[in-house]
């Protein structure tokens, strides 16, 4: 596929970009049906609202608040009354406006703070937050803030509203795209090759996007799908295709054809690009199993643009990379290679030597990663799931100002009132009994309609705040139960409470499952029981420690100055799922990098301790090089404005951070260094009854025997001899040197004489490889290619040198 993409690049990409704009050209004529369904089943919440939805289905739906404040005298003056009541009445007659309650009547003089400054009005939706039309809450703004001004300040605030405030899009995409675009030119030191993964990364949100745009027309997708689609689709396209290029570069360099280095890295490096989209889908649908409907669309909206990346790492990447050429180079390594020829990309630098560092002490290595990461996992102990407040939105937002307004005229509780709905009429001791309860700040019961009753309690304490729950609790444990009547707890804080309760009960089951559909893939791919269950662990690790970093920096509020963002508060109840689905994924990702990289040096050495140094010396800086373009994707949503945008984008940042610079590169190499061979076995029942998967691509088979070249030893078609020295030219003594078959097979080993001087026998005329260790001195490995006579291949060893087999 790879080499007919290739050949046929320009037909690839029109076809690339007929679907771009296909697609683009019909979602706009379309238009977007986003659908946000949110239902609890079985939850104290749900029964209230069901309950109000059945009595007053014009009054079931969300309520908002208007709010205003005068400067100078009272909001009971005629100018400010007869502004107000217009712009309220005018409200009330619009279409999906149930009902609106405003101070100046009979009942509302509760709606008046004391010193007469403030005042409250409750606009009442047909519907929930998330089903009422932007235009008619834009609507509602508009008519309100109109009665502004000559010293009267008129705010909104509520879920609603909420969903005209959202900031401009576009904006934390395009820092991200401009972070990325400068990592990956510092990595290449190529402009056409910067550009390549940025492309690849456009063509496959862009379809993703457009495509999640027609489907919500069929299907519920709710319009959290298309951010976090967005997020992960910008931050996977462009790390699949910089591990491709980065392995096709490598492949030029040594002196392939353009072409057949294309073919190779999409044989290697694009096979570990489609297994590891498929972690990123089974993490992603590990959602499905909690059970929370509203979930669905996000699954489909995120999983068709991983797909859709994927698909163009595999497809597009290749027409680009043929569209280049030699391009894909530097000019500095352009001209290198016109002067000097192909050369072998031994692995050195920093890199090599980490590598090195890691295999002479693993144990120390292993000990410092562990204590780091047990270390910023401590703070999840004292994680608190809960609802985030507009208290936490941007100080000029309409429905930060109404939140403050209120607080300052009605006490924190006003922002988060809870609705006792009583099956029937509700006896005065129910009442009574909210009045006295311990929390409660005021209690109002409206007349009972349709044999329901609705009693409005306003808590003491901020919707966030522990003390609200608690309060909660008592209603439906103890104040409820003591009067004998059905009641239950509604309201938008006790919907986040029982959110977070299900959230907390579900987690377990969804954590299980996505682990063991990772662990059944890794399986598979890599022929072990330790490498699956080593990556399992350290996704769970990656996740505590990046929970712990949330807690520190959002419940306990340090850093949220720098980062411009509201008060410290619990931890948003809907991030736990959605965020760990995109972490396993991700975290999948550089272990199926990481590692198939020394599975294949394995296959070919059949030595643990040289497949997992070189491993990490190939794969580290390219590794390091993807997680900061994530890095840099995801705090650049720190700038859309959006605290929960904002908080994921901090923790993902933090997990990938943790997981690429300590995990993999330090904890994950250094166990694997400790287990030995134990790192690649499978019990003999078990691998035949496995399908099996291959990460890498099927080697060639061994050289075929053919009749003996007249004068080479006995039982040999050939030999390979030469001698092993140092950079000195001093002889090196007792260097194992073993003779492979490119599929891994060993042929001869033999050890260097006192000399340096060492001859293997070689069956027949071929490509094997010769691989050659000695202690302290690191390893060489290459490629020979044996005619018909002897070869001569002398080796020269470096301390801590490390040479890949590609």
């Amino acid at each position: 596929m790879a080499r007919w993409c290739y050949r046929h690049r320009l037909v690839v990409l029109l076809l690339w970009v007929g679907a771009l704009f296909g697609l683009g050209v019909t979602a706009s004529g379309a238009g977007t049906n986003y659908a946000e369904v949110f239902s609890l089943p079985n939850t104290d919440s749900k029964q209230a609202y069901d309950l109000m939805r059945k009595a007053f289905p014009e009054r079931a739906g969300d309520t908002d608040t208007v709010v205003w404040k005068v400067d100078d005298g009272t909001v009971r003056d005629e100018a400010v009354r007869s502004r107000m009541e217009a712009a309220l009445a005018e409200i009330g007659r619009m279409e999906g406006v149930g009902a609106v309650a405003g101070p100046y009547g009979e009942q509302g003089a509760a709606q008046i703070s004391e010193d007469g400054r403030i005042a409250y009005a409750q606009v009442t939706f047909a519907e929930q937050a998330d089903a009422v039309p932007k235009a008619l809450v834009q609507d509602v703004v508009d008519t309100a803030q109109e009665a502004a001004g000559d010293g009267l300040q008129v705010e909104l605030g509520g879920q609603a509203i909420t969903r005209v405030q959202e900031p401009p899009t576009g904006t934390a995409e395009l820092v991200g795209i401009l972070a990325a675009a400068v990592v990956l030119f510092v990595a290449f030191g190529s402009l056409f090759a910067m550009l390549l993964p940025l492309v690849v990364a456009v063509f496959g949100v862009g379809t993703g996007m457009f495509g999640t745009q027609l489907i919500s027309h069929v299907t519920d997708v709710p319009e959290l799908a298309s951010l976090l689609a967005t997020l992960i689709g910008l931050g996977v396209g462009i790390d699949y295709a910089l591990f491709i290029v980065t392995r096709h570069r490598r492949g030029i360099l040594r002196g392939m054809d353009p072409e057949e280095a294309a073919v190779t890295a999409l044989n290697t490096s694009g096979r570990a690009v489609l297994f590891a989209g498929g972690t990123v889908c089974i993490a992603l649908a590990g959602m499905l199993v909690t059970n929370l409907r509203f979930l669905d669309g996000v699954v489909i909206g995120t999983s068709l643009t991983v797909v859709l990346s994927v698909l163009a790492a595999v497809t597009l990447l290749p027409a680009l990379l043929g569209l280049l050429g030699h391009r894909v180079l530097s000019r500095r390594q352009r001209r290198r290679l016109e002067a000097a020829g192909p050369h072998g990309e031994g692995v050195g630098g920093l890199a090599a030597r980490w590598s090195a560092t890691v295999q002479r002490r693993p144990r120390a290595v292993a000990a410092l990663a562990v204590v780091l990461m047990a270390a910023l996992a401590v703070p999840l102990l004292s994680l608190r799931l809960g609802t985030v407040d507009q208290g936490n939105d941007d100080a000029s937002t309409t429905t930060r100002q109404a939140y403050d307004l209120l607080a300052e005229g009605f006490g924190p509780g006003f922002n988060g009132p809870l609705q006792v709905v009583v099956d029937g009429e509700a006896p005065a001791g129910l009442v009574r009994a909210v009045e006295d309860t311990e929390g409660v700040a005021q209690v109002a019961a409206a007349p009972p309609a349709g044999g329901v009753t609705v009693i409005q309690v306003v808590p003491d304490t901020s919707p966030q705040d522990v003390e609200t729950d608690r309060l909660i609790d008592t209603l439906r444990e103890d104040v409820i139960p003591a009067a004998g009547v059905e009641a239950h707890v509604g309201g938008v804080t006790a919907v986040s409470k029982d959110f977070a309760a299900v959230t907390g009960d579900r987690l377990p089951l969804f954590v299980g499952t996505i682990i063991g559909l990772g662990f059944l893939l890794l399986l598979l791919a890599f022929r072990s029981l330790v490498v699956p269950l080593t990556a399992a662990v350290m996704n769970l690790l990656a996740a505590a420690a990046s929970f712990g970093v949330l807690v520190v920096v959002f419940q306990w509020g340090v850093g949220l100055d720098v980062l411009g963002l509201g008060k410290e508060g619990p931890i948003a109840a809907f991030l736990p799922i959605i965020m760990l689905s995109l972490l396993f994924g991700l975290s999948m990702d550089y272990q199926v990098f990481l590692v198939s990289r020394m599975h294949e040096e394995w296959v070919h050495t059949r030595d643990n301790a040289r497949a997992v140094r070189v491993g990490l010396a190939e794969t580290s800086r390219v590794i390091n090089s993807a997680a900061l373009i994530m890095v840099c994707v995801f705090l650049a949503f720190v700038l859309s404005g959006d605290y929960g945008a904002a908080m994921a984008g901090v923790g993902l940042a933090a997990a990938v951070a943790l997981d690429a610079f300590v995990l993999r590169t330090a904890l994950v190499p250094a166990v694997m260094h400790l287990l030995g061979r134990a790192n690649w076995w499978l019990p003999a029942g078990l691998e035949k009854r496995l399908p099996h998967l291959a990460v890498e691509p099927k080697e060639d088979g061994d050289a075929p025997a053919v009749a003996p070249v007249e004068g080479t030893p006995e039982g040999a078609a050939s030999v390979v001899h030469g001698f092993v020295r140092t950079a000195e030219g001093e002889p090196v003594r007792g260097a194992a040197v073993t003779l492979l078959t490119p599929g891994g097979r060993q042929l001869d080993r033999v050890v260097s004489l006192a000399d340096g001087a060492y001859i293997v026998a070689v069956p027949a005329p071929g490509t094997y490889l010769l691989a050659v260790t000695a202690s302290p001195y690191g390893s060489r490995a290459a490629h020979v290619t044996v005619a018909d006579g002897p070869y001569v291949h002398d080796v020269e060893l470096t301390p801590g040198g490390v040479d890949v087999v590609n």
